[in-house]
């Protein structure tokens, strides 16, 4: 399956995390299929950049996004349930 998740970047102790695409099935830090976007929870506000377009269409063909990535996708103004297969 496949997965919409956060990668860790950044040195130690000041993470920062890209919005990747990637199998379920890899680590972390693995492979991944896309990178869409980051996020920098650091910053005053977070930072947030998310390609909204592919993030729709990575939904659209059955990705699952984590609860964080959930999270962020919501607050990026991406509509998961538009962004969903319609049932026939």
């Amino acid at each position: 399956m496949v997965r919409i998740r956060l990668r860790r970047q950044g040195a130690k102790k000041q993470p920062t995390y890209r919005v990747v695409v990637t199998d379920q099935r890899a680590p972390r830090d693995g492979r991944i299929l896309e990178n869409i976007g980051f996020f920098n929870a650091r910053t005053e506000p977070e930072t947030i950049s998310i390609d909204v377009e592919r993030a729709r269409y990575w939904l659209s063909v059955g990705a699952q996004p984590s609860l964080a990535v959930g999270r962020l996708l919501r607050s990026a103004g991406v509509n998961e349930a538009a962004a969903a297969p319609a049932a026939v």
